[in-house]
């Protein structure tokens, strides 16, 4: 269980400075939110709500492979929002 638990924080943690990275662009650049980062922010909190799902979901074969997709696709979601972070 303590997996599953570091993994919930792995997410929350990892989304979180995503979306902190964007407000800090916001403060640097604009000084206000722009309809771009919008969108940045809603993609990262709607990647948060699907990973937390696919982590509580309970009726999983292989449990060590799904929570090992699980943190692919952390990897993947997180990699893709730094890009879209660095093309503003």
């Amino acid at each position: 269980m303590a997996n599953i638990k570091n993994l919930k924080k792995d997410i929350n943690y990892v989304l979180g400075d995503i979306i902190e990275a964007v407000y800090l662009y916001e403060m640097t650049t604009t000084g206000k939110p722009t309809v771009e980062t919008n969108a940045l922010i809603d993609e990262a909190i709607a990647s948060f709500d699907v990973l937390i799902e696919k982590v509580n979901a309970k009726k999983v074969e292989d449990k060590k492979a799904h929570f090992k997709q699980i943190n692919k696709d952390l990897e993947e979601v997180a990699n893709q929002l730094v890009a879209k972070i660095n093309a503003l």
